[in-house]
């Protein structure tokens, strides 16, 4: 019986030296759980036999128990590379049609030829669809789907708006409205330009003219607007008055550009003080708002097949009753212009991936946009422990460990993903060596006692 009982010793210390090596070796494997040796006593009494002085039969390895505790974090340039900082692991599958899942804590992911994004063994990770806004549509395990990256570009936005603040000088030289000539800058008095986009994303250059009436008694402008060396007009304007020729008080170019070609221009009046008062349309009709929203831009303009009922409004912020910091002014200095923007964007090329610790996955694109593609799906079990091992730092569901729960980072008791980090094993090399000399001085003594019981054996034998 001694035999045997050497022997199991010399088992259990055989397994615990065999987890010890395995946790070193792993030492450096991205997501590996230590494992742990848990052995018990063997106790065997028969109903007649006496317990006082029963002697154990052994040492028995009970469970090799994975231990689920917090890696440290590596840091990397790479975003694809993902670590869990607390409860959940990541959710893979052999195919993108497969609901084969397997789970890991391991986070180096990379794209494949077709952008879906893969670990090295080619298991494709698994997220939530996302709506518009961000937030997810669904958050089962069995709704969620692979994760791609888009190769598309990102979608123009036309200009819709351009709001202008600027400061026209008081002390500029009054121009004759009917010489007005785009091309002799002596002909107005100041002018600037801003980038447009039409509903394809192209780009085209809105310019403003302003001219200082020289037939008005007060402090009075008149601006035009040209679309890529064509003049847009304002909506409102009366029959005949603008591009097409006509009449008005705010029509320029009668004189330079030929009669019946004068260009539908608006007026700014400002008072004695600078403030801007009010704005006209070509026809000397009074705009409240001093808003000025141009007609239809047309297929002339817009020749490449875009929308050609798109519109421009021109935002100058009137207030007419107080004098505000988002007007036009008109003082005694130089012509400035302190804003100018437009809403519209041209067509984006991707640029960048941004994983936040919500694990929602949203692509930047060159034209300053961004969108939500999908969120990385965290899953928990009730016994971590209880999970299936596989290789390559994978796991599956089993009955001990409890149904897979899926569900979003930082909710509940789910973790925090780590964009550009990996989570490290979490094996202590110090402690694996003290474990590994424990284990050898085990199997030593275990040995030595086998030695014993084979000298007494000898004896036995050779009593004559």
């Amino acid at each position: 019986m001694s035999f045997n009982i050497a022997l199991s010793g010399v088992s259990a210390a055989q397994k615990d030296l065999d987890t010890t090596a395995n946790n070193i070796a792993n030492v450096n494997t991205v997501g590996f759980k230590e494992s742990r040796a848990e052995f018990g006593d063997v106790y065997a009494q028969s109903l007649l036999a006496g317990g006082k002085t029963k002697v154990g039969d052994g040492v028995l390895t009970q469970e090799v128990a994975q231990q689920f505790s917090q890696g440290s974090l590596q840091f990397t340039n790479n975003a694809l590379d993902l670590a869990i900082t607390g409860n959940g692991f990541f959710g893979t599958i052999p195919e993108i049609d497969s609901r084969d899942f397997s789970f890991t804590r391991a986070g180096q992911f990379k794209l494949d030829s077709d952008n879906f994004v893969v670990n090295s063994a080619g298991d494709n990770l698994l997220g939530f669809p996302v709506n518009a806004d961000g937030s997810s549509s669904s958050v089962a395990l069995s709704t969620t789907v692979p994760v791609r990256i888009p190769d598309s570009s990102g979608a123009p936005q036309e200009t819709t708006e351009v709001a202008l603040k600027m400061n026209l000088p008081a002390g500029a030289d009054p121009v004759d409205l009917d010489l007005f000539n785009p091309d002799d800058p002596l002909t107005y008095n100041a002018a600037t330009s801003v980038t447009v986009f039409d509903t394809l994303g192209d780009s085209h250059v809105m310019t403003y003219y302003f001219m200082k009436d020289a037939s008005a008694t007060g402090n009075e402008w008149v601006g035009v607007t040209y679309l890529d060396d064509y003049p847009l007009d304002t909506e409102g304007d009366t029959p005949g008055v603008g591009a097409a020729g006509g009449t008005g008080p705010n029509v320029v170019g009668e004189t330079s550009l030929g009669a019946g070609s004068g260009v539908s221009g608006y007026r700014m009046i400002f008072s004695n003080g600078g403030d801007f008062q009010a704005t006209q349309n070509a026809d000397g009709t009074s705009i409240l708002t001093g808003d000025l929203q141009s007609v239809p831009i047309g297929a002339t303009i817009f020749a490449n097949g875009s929308d050609p009922t798109q519109t421009i409004t021109t935002n100058f912020t009137l207030d007419s009753a107080n004098a505000t910091a988002n007007e036009p002014t008109q003082f005694a200095s130089a012509f400035e212009v302190t804003s100018l923007e437009q809403d519209g964007l041209p067509v984006g090329r991707l640029t960048g991936i941004e994983i936040g610790p919500d694990g929602l996955v949203r692509a930047t694109y060159s034209n300053g946009t961004s969108e939500p593609i999908v969120r990385v799906a965290l899953i928990r079990f009730a016994n971590d422990q209880g999970l299936t091992q596989q290789s390559g730092t994978q796991w599956q569901e089993s009955i001990l460990s409890g149904e897979a729960l899926a569900g979003e980072a930082t909710t509940g008791t789910f973790g925090e993903i780590n964009s550009s980090a990996l989570e490290q094993a979490n094996v202590n090399l110090t402690t694996e060596l003290i474990d590994m000399i424990i284990a050898q001085r085990n199997f030593q003594a275990n040995s030595r006692a086998l030695e014993v019981n084979n000298q007494l054996n000898q004896t036995v034998l050779n009593i004559r």
